[in-house]
């Protein structure tokens, strides 16, 4: 398996000419809201998912259709948005040189009429990966996958896929000792073991086996990291791609959480994830380890609309970077009023 290294995009969604190159550990995408961060993370899985099964049939264009769920499934209207006519590229390369490409205009209807090229060399090595949504699914697996194999649902792939990743049987043999030590501290993190009942999940501990509609939705998140690590999703050599691991989690987990996702980049991963949240970043910050590999994209509009990118390896080299601006903001109007209105 190789990793990702590098993504193009020319007029795909709001982006008008991002050029960016990726770190092989981990990858924290910031920026204001709609600035493209979840539309980064699908449109390099789309790429990671034709590598392996009937991804691999369906073909990159279908899956690009797929993860975005546009208006009436038009490729066109994944171009960026302009009063003419505009011809949109995306390109994303990884180690060895392969590269896997797709190109469109905004009058573009079906995915067969996109033109992808590169396919043979980028689909020779499989490429395994798994999309972490914002929205937790596991406690809503139970017919899910039937419906949507029947019917039109409102739900982006990315849905779909990652339950069938928990499904997955346990991986065979033992655990090597990395993914024992990363299972242990994840059980320590959430009480105990994920277990499966037909189509349901249960976190299995002293109280007995406790549905997951009755855990808060941030322990559920880790029993799904759990279960990808179990079952061999999370390997070395994979990518995890994880939008807003802090939704809806107790602010005292998210140091756990920032130590899993850097034990996985140490254990092979390569992890792309986006992020609003000030604790979570400064976490990464404090915790990383001299050979611990982060880099820091920061997404902005310029005056004409368009998003580009900043990066940097380094947490204080990260600019614009409106995560700290707004919480030095929250800072200065508190100290301004202990101190009584006075000017700072």
């Amino acid at each position: 398996m190789s990793k990702i290294t590098h993504i193009k995009l020319d007029n795909f969604t709001s982006f008008a000419g991002l050029d960016q190159a990726f770190s092989q550990g981990v990858n924290i995408i910031i920026g204001e809201n709609g600035t493209g961060k979840t539309h980064l993370l699908k449109v390099l899985y789309a790429a990671c998912a034709v590598t392996v099964g009937e991804d691999k049939e369906k073909g990159f264009a279908l899956k690009l259709r797929n993860v975005f769920n546009p208006y009436e499934g038009r490729m066109g209207r994944l171009a960026r948005r302009q009063s003419t006519s505009v011809k949109t590229k995306a390109v994303v390369t990884r180690e060895g040189g392969a590269k896997i490409s797709a190109e469109f205009s905004n009058h573009t209807n079906k995915p067969d009429d996109v033109k992808v090229t590169g396919v043979t060399a980028w689909t020779k090595d499989e490429l395994g990966s798994a999309y972490i949504p914002v929205k937790e699914m596991l406690a809503h697996a139970p017919g899910f996958l039937a419906t949507a194999a029947k019917r039109e649902i409102a739900f982006e792939e990315v849905y779909v896929d990652i339950i069938k990743r928990a499904f997955l049987p346990k991986l065979m043999g033992p655990a090597d000792k990395d993914r024992q030590r990363l299972l242990m501290a994840l059980q320590k993190a959430i009480d105990g073991k994920v277990v499966a009942k037909g189509e349901h999940f249960f976190l299995k501990n002293k109280q007995g086996d406790l549905e997951f509609t009755l855990l808060a939705e941030g322990m559920r998140k880790l029993a799904l990291i759990w279960l990808l690590i179990q079952n061999g999703t999370l390997l070395s050599g994979s990518v995890l791609f994880w939008d807003e691991p802090e939704a809806n989690l107790n602010p005292a987990l998210m140091g756990e959480v920032v130590e899993v996702i850097l034990e996985l980049q140490r254990m092979g991963v390569q992890v792309f994830l986006t992020t609003h949240n000030y604790v979570l970043l400064k976490e990464f910050d404090l915790r990383k380890q001299k050979d611990d590999q982060i880099r820091y994209l920061s997404l902005f509009r310029d005056e004409s609309g368009a998003v580009f990118s900043k990066a940097s390896d380094s947490y204080l080299g990260v600019d614009p970077n409106a995560i700290a601006a707004t919480f030095s903001n929250l800072y200065d109007r508190e100290l301004k009023r202990s101190l009584g209105g006075i000017k700072l």
